[in-house]
């Protein structure tokens, strides 16, 4: 027998659920100001805004360069989780707790150390060709990289457990290669996982910009920057259309991976 939650459970639930939303609601209303500066709307809206994010250029470069470094790195962080994450679950090194705990020393060490690291690293890259380093979409790409890869590690990691090695062990022992158990057992199994993995991946790099503000100047400016330098600068009520439009495509995005979770259930 299903027990379904009590009044009390739902209204509890209902609070806490308007405590974490308020916050994220109460910049829609503010999007629609007539204002030139944060404020919430006096007796009149306005799409100003709106149409100051599609008139001016400098918003759809940081868009566009965002998108860029968000499917890049989401592609290279993923292939890198997934391949050290088969080959631990396959292989069982004596040290495979050590090496994990290597893998996932970017997400223990304070953001700040992250960020100086690989300010230095890039800086040193810039000496041997200008196009990798510092303030260039590739030395974002190869900062995000490195920050966000562990946490593709975790979700692999997470859906390997849930593979019955027995079916690995079988298919050995029927003579198949190590590659065709990888595609041909393996990640049938932990696709889900996989493609979740990417996501988050994909997300994380979108919305970076601690280590982001290290690694660029004036060249490379990505969504997350450019929403920072107008708040920092202008206070500029674009910012609160942008954000209105990424907690729009982030709930679709989320509803999408629901929708996906409930299909993969079924």
């Amino acid at each position: 027998m299903i027990q379904r939650p009590g009044r009390i459970a739902l209204l509890l639930a209902g609070l806490v659920c308007a405590f974490l939303l308020a916050p994220l609601l109460a910049v829609v209303p503010i999007s629609f100001t007539p204002a030139r500066f944060l404020t919430m709307p006096n007796g009149h809206l306005s799409l100003i805004h709106y149409r100051e994010l599609v008139d001016n250029p400098d918003w759809a470069r940081s868009i566009l360069l965002s998108l860029r470094i968000g499917i890049v790195t989401s592609a290279i962080a993923t292939a890198l989780a997934l391949a050290f994450s088969l080959g631990i679950w396959m292989i069982q090194p004596r040290f495979a707790a050590l090496m994990v705990g290597f893998v996932l020393l970017p997400m223990i060490a304070p953001p700040i150390v992250s960020a100086m690291t690989l300010y230095f690293f890039l800086t040193s890259l810039s000496g041997i060709s200008g196009a990798i380093g510092y303030d260039t979409w590739v030395g974002v790409t190869i900062a995000h990289v490195v920050m966000i890869t562990p946490f593709a590690v975790v979700m692999i990691l997470v859906a390997l457990t849930q593979v019955d090695r027995r079916i690995d062990l079988a298919a050995r022992g029927l003579g198949a290669s190590a590659i065709q158990r990888v595609f041909k057992v393996i990640l049938p199994n932990i696709r889900f996982g996989v493609m979740m993995a990417a996501l988050m991946a994909f997300f994380l790099s979108w919305e970076e910009i601690g280590v982001t503000l290290f690694v660029t100047s004036v060249n490379a400016i990505t969504l997350p920057r450019l929403m920072w330098m107008e708040v920092h600068d202008n206070i500029d009520p674009a910012v609160a259309v942008i954000s209105v439009v990424l907690i729009v495509v982030t709930t679709i995005a989320l509803t999408g991976r629901m929708l996906l979770q409930r299909e993969e259930a079924a």
